[in-house]
């Protein structure tokens, strides 16, 4: 087991990756007293994310090690400092991708700190005090209660983990693009832990909702076990071309479906999300834009009253990530998986 030099007073245990090659051991370090605007919370369950597979292996090339992942992390609050306002012991909470950000910004001002320049990741960033911050791949967490939320009580804690991240990331777009409004249709690309997070949001919201894929196999999946209303094989020229300018927009979260065939499904004015990050640049030609008004954007995560939106929005729905819940010593082996996209549709990590 490594470890390192404590430099908080609380004696934390999780799993770290110690090098590039992404394998994950059991690793003892410290977290902060609790400050009085922190949350300090038992972490129960924690969501495997892609971008944790590229992190551990330092893909980006921004990975600090030891390196604790984990941002899709809920637990039970164990103790609140003395001005904390929204939690109290025992409370369900969550935390997402960020614990910071500058509170002055205009980003931040307009509840967008996850576009604050000095936003702080949950982990492998460096924190206010130059620490640096580790996941939730833990039994613990601190955290700034600005950037926890609440979980209610009729969502299941492990179904909600992933809606930390995978379901901000498509509930932002899907807001802020205007693609929440009933009748509208919806194409959704890709049916893996965003996707498939995607169709439920988008029909709870009372969208027509089209899952567009390369595989057929997955349209009994996406029919009857996600409520999706159409299938579309984006192989299969004829499908394509039948629907052509019928999409108000589209959300694709497959990182390498080339953008021109989406662009020809949508009506003029229809909107191209893009949540996926390709390995290498995306084409994006100008005439498919030109002709139609079309419009490509992006979206990442959400700011935090959103968030809080999201997940009172998924309690209220019945909205949840489905899961493959395993112990934490199944990790290295789960991410093995989620690299050849072997699960439906999220790990979750069940730390206690």
């Amino acid at each position: 087991m490594t470890g390192l030099p404590e430099v908080h007073p609380n004696k934390a245990f999780g799993w770290a990756a110690i090098d590039t090659s992404g394998v994950l051991s059991p690793f003892k370090f410290s977290t902060r007293g609790t400050g009085e605007k922190d949350v300090a919370f038992k972490v129960l369950y924690c969501g495997i994310c892609h971008s944790d597979l590229h992190m551990i292996k330092n893909d980006w090339g921004t990975s600090i090690y030891p390196l604790v992942p984990g941002h899709e992390v809920v637990g039970e609050v164990t103790e609140v400092g003395s001005k904390v306002q929204k939690f109290k012991v025992g409370d369900r909470v969550g935390v997402g991708c960020m614990v910071g950000s500058c509170h002055s910004c205009d980003n931040c001002t307009n509840n967008l700190e996850n576009y604050c320049p000095k936003m702080i990741f949950t982990y492998g960033a460096k924190y206010y005090d130059g620490t640096v911050t580790y996941g939730g791949c833990s039994n613990t967490m601190v955290v700034d209660e600005h950037f926890v939320v609440g979980i209610p009580e009729n969502l299941p804690l492990d179904a909600a983990a992933p809606l930390l991240c995978a379901g901000i990331t498509v509930y932002s777009p899907l807001r802020f693009y205007g693609l929440d409004k009933p009748g509208l249709h919806v194409g959704v690309v890709g049916l893996g832990g965003l996707g498939h997070l995607a169709v439920k949001f988008a029909k709870a919201m009372g969208t027509k909702v089209t899952v567009i894929s390369t595989s057929p196999s997955k349209q009994k999946e996406a029919l009857e076990n996600l409520g999706a209303d159409s299938f579309l094989v984006s192989r299969v020229q004829d499908q394509l071309r039948a629907a052509i300018g019928t999409f108000d927009g589209i959300v694709t979260v497959s990182a390498q479906h080339p953008l021109l065939p989406l662009l020809g499904l949508l009506k003029s004015h229809g909107k191209l999300v893009v949540l996926g990050v390709p390995e290498k640049p995306l084409e994006l030609p100008a005439f498919p834009l030109i002709q139609g008004r079309k419009l490509v954007g992006g979206s990442m995560i959400g700011g935090m009253k959103e968030t809080q939106e999201m997940i009172d929005f998924a309690a209220e729905h019945g909205i949840k990530a489905d899961t493959e819940v395993i112990a934490m010593d199944y990790v290295n082996a789960a991410m093995d998986r989620l690299l050849k996209g072997d699960v439906k549709y999220r790990f979750v990590i069940d730390t206690h």
